[in-house]
């Protein structure tokens, strides 16, 4: 599995450069985004994972993320929460579906809210379920 991650999050780094153009690096600041719905040709799911701080008690993390405004900032207007599950001893695992050009406008609230109290990673993700349980029923 391990060998796998690198190639995952360069796949990932790609899609988001492919998907937000040449200057999808460039970290100034926030350009107007797009409140478009995500389509079938729009849309893209991710999933984060937001690993608690484990060197600090929850009251600390909670007043932190309070300070740095997490809960009003996230999620933003207009992109879907599919998900958001605590996950023992990891911390919070959301799954989002969003416009693809709203990509950039999550990781910077990510960045200026939950960063400190939480470690984030980032994951592409699609819905596999409706083709998990065919396979399985066709297996029967």
């Amino acid at each position: 599995m391990g060998r796998w991650k690198g190639s995952l999050l360069a796949i990932a780094a790609l899609t988001t450069v492919l998907a937000l153009g040449p200057d999808a690096g460039a970290q100034t600041a926030a350009a107007p985004a797009e409140n478009a719905a995500p389509t079938a040709d729009n849309g893209v799911m991710l999933t984060i994972f937001f690993k608690h701080d484990q060197s600090r008690p929850l009251s600390e993390l909670n007043a932190q993320l309070e300070r740095q405004g997490f809960y009003k900032a996230f999620p933003p207007p207009g992109v879907e929460v599919v998900s958001w599950y605590v996950m023992m001893g990891i911390g919070q695992v959301v799954t989002l579906r969003l416009p693809a050009s709203r990509l950039r406008e999550v990781n910077r609230i990510l960045e200026n809210t939950a960063w400190g109290s939480y470690h984030t990673e980032f994951y592409p993700t699609y819905d596999y379920k409706a083709v998990g349980i065919a396979a399985h029923e066709k297996a029967q």
